[in-house]
Parts: structure tokens; sequence; C-alpha cells
């Protein structure tokens, strides 16, 4: 962010946008579509669903969304997959052993694939980006190299924070190839995608302190017909409002500064099912999650250098729920009404930059104390926001929903008493790897793809801290979740290069958790200079960075265990073999073959 925002003509704008100058006859196409739709719920209204603390249950959309897409799509998608991996391996004079073959080839044998793509701003959603692209059967590239169509084949994808960016983008815009949904190559009509826009930084759009302050302005007249609607608007709305402009339909190049579009205000997580590519289901199922900020909660469980305890539930939004399935709440509402509360029925709420901009919206980070938070790049910006609308009780450093689970396990659910929901980065409790969903027992995941872009090191590398957090916080609840041993501690990832390559987590333990594929961003590949170790603070690039950065990303993503500079011609091989072994395990099957080296060499538990 830029140092134009702490300019005098804050102070000017917010007089300018006082709630009497900000009314709904003034709202921009931007304003009328971001603002909810409120009623009285018909009488005898109940949203809440309780999923079960113990056998657990999804929702009727998720299950015949999955069901459907398990019994019309991936068979097809599993066969390209295994026809690449054959054709790879027949290039290296390597055969599959016949078991993978059977699994891939019979319906009752497939494993459930997630995919989970983290945090970390720019930097995970290129890197997120780049190894989905590694994976995607439509990049000859990938196919050449053995590993396309893979993506093709997964049943769930996760994001949260910058990651979030990356999956809701990618689904709005109709799941286009990686290239055309970064660089905006399919951009045509008023409101189609068009790209990253990585040109223009998120805040600083302009070094003319005149053109900053029009587009605050537009931002926070944006908001308004929220606050009208008496809804609480804090950091998250206006961060919600410019991330609208860059990962969501509706904004070009030619168009970012004009207030005259909706700059995809109005598109719901909700109405993303009604997309042609999800009514064909034709893309994984999209899970964001968001951390939680409670004044009940347990601080003993926070992680050193974080935020948000451990034991704190975290939710979900799904395009069919919002909730958590963590035993101590165990309950959803419909997301096309997230924001309900009470006898009053909302629609609109749930926007789909709201939804990406709650899952990165790290600010909170600089409320350590009130001096912080003023002395902070968004110190400004929360004083606008709260001159301009006047609100107290909440914290203007989280996105705040209403809780629509007022009085559900009051023994158990931290929040059962409180109104609100303070809701902030998926990623601030240290896990920023949105495995957690996956989890979910009754999701039956077999195998997950966990893409670590965190910046845990003092040059933006990651040092396993993700994975980490996420075993110490299934201990917290070994009922509920299963999850494959890793080192515990950063040292033992560095010790044994393990974020530096590929590696299999849970080969040699218990079926009952998934087997782990981490594919992680711990330095560059095969001897090149790191261009994928941005800070999460960098927010323009240009196009040739850009694609530098996805370049190395993908031969980070097809390496292997490098020997020297070249790459292992078995990763292929030995991708299949770890994507198999759970459903291999659940036939009685040895393994055999190439895998039996191909897991001696890539896992770690």
């Amino acid at each position: 962010m830029s140092p134009l925002w702490r300019t005098s003509a804050l102070v000017f704008l917010a007089i300018l946008l006082s709630p009497h100058a900000l009314t709904a006859a003034q709202l921009t196409p931007a304003g009328i579509a971001y603002t909810p739709q409120v009623s009285a719920c018909p009488s005898g209204t109940s949203l809440v669903r309780s999923t079960g603390m113990t056998h657990q249950n999804l929702s009727q959309g998720e299950e015949g969304y999955v069901s459907s897409r398990q019994a019309k799509v991936l068979p097809a998608a599993w066969s390209t997959y295994l026809a690449n991996v054959e054709h790879s391996a027949a290039q290296q004079h390597t055969s599959l052993p016949a078991y993978v073959k059977e699994v891939l080839s019979c319906a009752g044998d497939r494993p459930t694939l997630g995919i989970a793509t983290s945090g970390g701003g720019h930097r995970a959603a290129f890197f997120g980006a780049g190894v989905l692209n590694a994976l995607d059967g439509r990049n000859a590239t990938s196919v050449g190299a053995g590993t396309g169509g893979l993506l093709q084949t997964a049943s769930y994808l996760s994001g949260l924070s910058g990651g979030s960016w990356l999956l809701t983008s990618l689904v709005q815009a109709g799941f286009p190839t990686i290239p055309s949904l970064i660089f905006g190559l399919n951009a045509g009509g008023a409101n189609s995608f068009g790209g990253f826009l990585t040109q223009f930084d998120l805040f600083q759009v302009s070094n003319n302190t005149i053109v900053e302050n029009e587009f605050l302005e537009t931002l926070l007249g944006e908001v308004s017909g929220k606050a009208a609607e008496g809804f609480h608007v804090t950091i998250a709305d206006v961060w919600a409002r410019t991330l609208s402009r860059h990962f969501v339909n509706g904004t070009t190049a030619a168009n970012f500064l004009d207030p005259n579009f909706t700059h995809g205000a109005g598109e719901t997580f909700s109405s993303l099912v009604n997309l042609p590519i999800f009514q064909a289901h034709q893309i994984p199922f999209p899970i964001v999650i968001g951390d939680t900020l409670s004044t009940h909660e347990n601080d003993s469980t926070i992680v050193t250098g974080d935020e948000v305890p451990l034991s704190n539930p975290i939710y979900e939004f799904n395009v069919f729920e919002f909730g958590s399935f963590d035993p101590m709440l165990a309950s959803f509402i419909p997301m096309s009404m997230l924001g309900s509360h009470g006898a009053t029925c909302v629609t609109g709420f749930d926007q789909t930059a709201f939804v990406a901009g709650v899952s990165s919206n790290l600010w909170s980070e600089f409320n350590t104390s009130a001096a912080a938070l003023q002395a902070s790049e968004i110190g400004p910006i929360i004083d606008v926001i709260n001159a301009t609308f006047p609100q107290s009780g909440i914290r203007l450093d989280s996105a705040i929903v209403p809780n629509p689970f007022v009085g559900v396990a009051p023994t158990t659910y931290l929040d059962s008493s409180e109104t609100q929901i303070a809701l902030v980065d998926g990623g601030i409790d240290g896990q920023v790897i949105p495995i957690q969903p996956l989890l979910v027992k009754a999701r039956d995941v077999d195998v997950i793809v966990a893409i670590d872009a965190s910046a845990d090191t003092e040059d933006n590398f990651t040092d396993g801290a993700s994975l980490i957090a996420t075993q110490d916080r299934v201990n917290l609840f070994p009922t509920a979740y299963s999850f494959p041993p890793v080192p515990a501690t950063a040292a033992g990832f560095t010790a044994a290069n393990l974020t530096k390559r590929p590696t299999f987590f849970g080969c040699n333990t218990s079926t009952s958790a998934p087997l782990l594929i981490y594919i992680a961003n711990g330095g560059a590949p095969l001897g090149q200079v790191p261009q994928t170790n941005v800070s999460t603070f960098t927010d323009t690039f240009s196009a040739s960075t850009i694609q530098g950065f996805l370049d190395q990303t993908f031969d980070i993503a097809t390496q292997g265990i490098a020997v020297g500079d070249e790459k292992d011609p078995e990763w292929p091989v030995c991708l299949a073999c770890a994507v198999v072994d759970r459903a291999r395990a659940r036939k009685g099957v040895d393994r055999s073959g190439a895998c039996v080296g191909c897991l001696q060499r890539y896992c770690a538990s």
C-alpha cells in the first residue's frame, strides 16, 4: 500500500462520504449490486443444518454434485490421466504396475482426490496456478511431462487467502486454462474475466493523489448501501471491492477506474452453481476457508507468532453452505442466506469477492495495539471507515458476519451467545494450506495434493510450518480428523529437504488418514535463480515476471527428486503410485514394480 493514503484528503473524504451523503439514490451500479437484500423470514423457517458431531453428513447439494461428477465426468478424466502417465512411462522404458491401471479403470476402486492451494498473496496465487497448470490435461506441456490430466480428476479444490483468489477467479471465470485466467486471454464482453490485472496495485492504483482518493471514494461508496441496510462495514468490505476488480468478472484495464461498471458486484458465491461448467460437473467442488477471532477463545492453543488459536472453529464457504464441520459447532446454513440471523433473512451478502476478501483478510495482524494499528498501512483506511460509517463494538480490522448459530451448542461453540462472527484470513492460525476441509471424514478424501507457498523464511520460502500446525490441530480433535504424521519442527523439514522436492506423507501409516502429496515453494529448482519467493505484500507484476514465475513453478511441480539439474524421469510414475496408494490398500493388493522404489524414495512417513 502507498503512503498516499496518509493525506489530509482522507479527512475530507470522511466528511464527503458521511452516511447522509451516501444515499441509495447516489449508489453506483456496483454499490447497488453489493447491497444485501433484507426481509423477514417466513414463519417457521429454520436455516441451520446440523452435520452431526460424530457421524457427519454432507449437504444434499454437495453430495449430489460430487457423486454426479464421479459418475459422469471422472471415469473419462481418470482414463485420460492414466494414458498420459503410461505414455510418459513408456518413453522412459518404465511400466506401471497392473494394480495402478486396475484402480484407475474400475468405478468402485478409483481414489477421491482433493487439492489444497495455500495462502500467501499473489505469490501463492501464482504458485498455486503454476502447480495446477502442471496438472492440467489441457496443457500440452503438462501432458508431455506425464502429469497433465490429474487436475481434471480432482473431486475437491480448496483455497485460502491468495489461494482463494486463484480458486474463486478460476471457478467464476468458467474454469479457463491458467494462462487465459491470469492474462485475460479470453476477455470479451463487458462481464467477461479480464485477467488478474497485476499492472494495478490492489490499493495504490495510481501515483496521483487525486486519482488515489477518488478510487477510495468509489470503494467506500460501493459499500455504503450495505451500511445503510444496517450491516457492519469493515476493512474487509473495502478489501473485497478492490479484490473484485482483479479476481471477479467485469473489469478490464480499460474500465478499471470507471465507477459506472459493477466490477463483479452482485456475483455471489452461491450463484456459481448456475454456471454451465458447474451444471456439467466439470470442476472440482470448491471450498474457501476463513479463521475466526473471539473474545471467548483459548489462547493457550495459539501457535507462536500466529494470532488465532488452533482450537477456534474453522469456517468454510462452499457454494451450497457456510459453517463448520468442527465438532464444537458442526452446523451450516445455506450459502445463499449468509448474513441471515434470527428472524431476518438476507440474500446477496455472499458476494464472491467478499468470500475471497474474508479468506485473505490478514489486516488484523497489524492490530497488536491501537498505536500499532494506527501506524500501519491500513490505519488511515480504518479511520476513514470509522468516520464514514460510525459503529461500535466490532473490530473494523475483521470481516463481520451476522451469526446464524446463536444458541447452537452453547457448551462447546465459543460464539454461541454472540450476534456477530469476526472472520479473518484463513491462515492466521498457522495453517496456511487449507487441508482441514479435506479431512472431513464424510468427504472420504483418499489423497491430497497440498500446495504450499507460505513465506516462513526470511527469503519468503516455506519451511513446512503449515503442515506442522495442521498436525497439531488434528491432535486437538482426534476423533473428528485423521492426518498423516509429519516432522514436528521446521528443522525436521529442512534437514531432510522436504520442502525442496515433492514429498509423500502417510505412505506407511494408518489408511484412515489421507495420503499427502506435498509440493512446496521451498527453493529454486534445478539450479535456477529464484523467481517464486516474492513478498506477500508485492501486488504489481509485469507479464514477463508472471510468466517466469509460472515456468519455474512448473519445474518445481514436475522435477520430482532431481538428479543434479535434471528432473527425475520416473516422477510421473511415482506421482501416480501415490495417487492410487490408498485405493490399492483397500483392495488388499501389495505394492509392486516401479511403485515400490517410488514410494521408498518419496515417502517421508
